[in-house]
């Protein structure tokens, strides 16, 4: 029999589908404690709870079964009810025979430490021993699965050997067999130099994850394809027809999607990306050419829509991705039906995403990606738009003319400076950029609300459902959560009827669930709730309205707030940007070049941080990528 330790900790973790936090709060005055109690019966004994709903509540606890399998196990061990959720997402419905043969499994969800993983195992298996071999197994797939949260798709084999001796594993040639031996890891040998005639240093071998090595071989072969077997759509005279107020470097761009399989445009704000992206759009049309337009988010897809006067959608839905599971319904099988697919915003591109486009597209489509290299690289791993740069294999066009500047664009300048690493001073009469200095963090804050809620909509007539506050960090008075409650409080007040949301609170979505009807949401996307319904938010997103079942709430957060990272391929009217002290050691060129470049009207920035907002800029750039990419790309070229 389960306990009630175990049956409240379900409860309280949302496991349980169409039960709300108040209803589950009222269980125990229903006289329902345990699993045995749950009936149809005893639901109906809860408040505003009828016949029929209790009906479909015990239909929906039965139906949960699996995943409180899983949480008997995890409380039994200390661990967090919640991380059932996971589990079930990474090992299906068998989850808990799973996890009961191999508890280290556990490390296969991101928030999970080793040890927890160890206290499971502690738990579960009789004489737990740390040189298990399933233990050592796991421990080299967490340390590739650590690197890739930093970017990385590969590691030297000699940096996992070392983070498996730091863990005490004492055979560890015979971890990474075994890692290798199951399939999730890949050996990869050190890359052949073509202009060498030395054999190379088997001490430069790799490993990665199966997924994001196979990835990166993937789209070096997605590239080589494309470029292999694409076909001139019109000759160069052809471009005369768009010319029109277009520099050289845009004309050459346009050129080159017309011969090239795989070609890049490359820029910063004010360059003139989406002036010629049009003109490449507007010439296809006129040769009846079809052209699939898309970006990785919903905004940046509606602005190129807009741009264009050309339908756009996002990448996944483009490619039609299958809810949360990462899968895509477009593929080799069903390719796309374009001649021409064009990707804004290429920088956010990670590698899997990017194998994915290359796979849907039929041999003979000619592709352009559209990116600024000196913003923050993909969320997700991999340096898909720096690589195929880096690599010389596909044909590049950097536009460095700032059209924007005549017409006073002071965002564009500033911009422009911060991308070459100085951080200028720029005249700005209209206010379209302004600076507000800020003592510490706590006036910083004050001073975002300030300008969100009175200052921005006063002076400039912006109002404050186009503004965005964009912050490096999460915690701290001006990271995302404090500016959240503070900026609610203000705009929309209210209780927090349904999983702490109210009707006209902004949300952000942290995770993609594009099953969801009518159009489900993507990881990063901006929204407003319009409705509340039995544990279900109604929200309306860039991309269209949205029923957010109580399963999916807990990857919404409020979002007037949001962190660069989110805002990353967005752009709003009016951008407040705060730096705060704290985010000393974390601001980068890119982040800081990221976060300016949101803004279309207005850009304030909350200055808190310093001195070291203009060595960031000076000296600090990301953090290099380890990966395979260019590499392979290099050695397609040599073939």
């Amino acid at each position: 029999m389960s306990s009630p330790d175990t049956f409240a900790a379900f409860c309280a973790a949302g496991l349980w589908p169409g039960l709300g936090k108040r209803a589950a709060a009222e269980l125990p005055g229903a006289g329902i404690t345990t699993p045995e109690q749950v009936t149809a019966d005893n639901l109906v004994k809860l408040p505003r709870v009828g016949r029929q709903r209790a009906e479909r509540l015990f239909s929906s606890f039965l139906s949960a079964a699996p995943a409180y399998e899983v949480v008997e196990m995890l409380v039994a061990a200390g661990l967090p009810a919640k991380l059932a959720a996971g589990v079930g997402d990474v090992l299906g419905p068998d989850a808990g025979r799973r996890l009961r043969d191999d508890p280290w499994r556990l490390l296969l969800l991101n928030q999970v430490s080793l040890a927890d993983a160890d206290r499971l195992a502690i738990a579960v298996l009789n004489g737990a021993d740390r040189q298990d071999g399933r233990r050592g197994r796991a421990l080299v797939a967490l340390t590739l699965r650590t690197a890739s949260r930093d970017g990385h798709t590969v590691l030297p084999v000699e940096q996992v050997v070392s983070a498996l001796r730091a863990e005490g594993v004492e055979d560890v040639a015979a971890a990474v067999l075994a890692a290798v031996d199951s399939g999730d890891v890949l050996e990869h040998e050190p890359p052949f130099d073509p202009e060498s005639d030395e054999e190379p240093d088997p001490a430069l071998r790799t490993l990665s994850l199966a997924r994001y090595g196979m990835a990166e071989d993937a789209v070096a072969e997605g590239v080589a394809r494309l470029a292999a077997t694409a076909e001139p759509i019109a000759p160069a005279s052809a471009v005369k027809a768009v010319a029109t107020g277009l520099d050289p470097a845009q004309k050459k761009a346009v050129e080159q999607v017309l011969t090239a399989g795989v070609s890049l445009l490359t820029g910063g704000p004010g360059t003139g990306k989406s002036r010629t992206v049009a003109s490449v759009v507007k010439l296809l049309e006129s040769k009846d050419v079809e052209v699939a337009l898309a970006a990785p988010t919903g905004r940046a897809a509606k602005r190129l829509e807009e741009l264009t006067d050309h339908p756009a959608t996002t990448v996944h839905r483009l490619l039609g991705a299958q809810g949360m599971t990462g899968g895509f319904s477009r593929d080799e099988e069903w390719p796309l039906d374009a001649d021409v697919v064009v990707v804004d915003e290429a920088s956010m591109l990670d590698v899997e995403l990017t194998a994915a486009l290359l796979e849907a597209c039929p041999e003979g489509t000619h592709l352009l990606l559209v990116g600024d290299p000196a913003q923050l690289p993909s969320i997700g791993p991999g340096h898909v738009l720096g690589d195929l740069i880096d690599s010389g294999a596909v044909p590049v066009t950097e536009l460095t003319t700032l059209h924007r500047q005549a017409a006073g664009g002071a965002i564009a300048q500033l911009a422009t400076g911060v991308r070459g690493g100085e951080l200028v001073q720029v005249e700005s009469k209209d206010r379209e950029v302004v600076i507000v200095p800020a003592q510490g963090s706590g006036e910083a804050a004050r001073r975002v609300v300030q300008l969100v809620t009175d200052s921005i909509p006063r002076v400039l007539g912006i109002d404050p459902a186009a503004v965005q506050v964009v912050t490096p960090v999460h915690r701290g008075p001006a990271g995302t959560i404090e500016l959240n409650k503070a900026l609610k409080a203000q705009l929309n007040p209210g209780d927090g009827t349904v999983w702490g949301f109210d009707v006209g609170d902004r949300v952000v979505a942290t995770a993609n669930h594009l099953d969801l009807e009518p159009v489900g949401f993507a990881n990063g996307e901006v929204g407003v709730v319009t409705g509340t319904g039995d544990g279900t938010l109604s929200v309306d997103f860039s991309s269209g309205p949205c029923t957010v079942p109580t399963s999916a709430l807990g990857d919404l957060k409020h979002g007037w707030a949001i962190t660069v990272h989110r805002a990353q391929g967005s752009e709003w009217p009016g951008v407040v940007v705060v730096l705060p002290p704290e985010a000393g050691g974390m601001l980068s060129r890119p982040l800081v070049y990221t976060a300016l470049t949101r803004a279309q009207r207005h850009l304030s920035i909350v200055h808190a941080s310093g001195a070291a907002l203009a060595r960031a800029v000076r000296e600090v750039d990301v953090k290099p990528r380890r990966t395979r990419l260019a590499a392979l790309l290099r050695e397609q070229l040599a073939e």
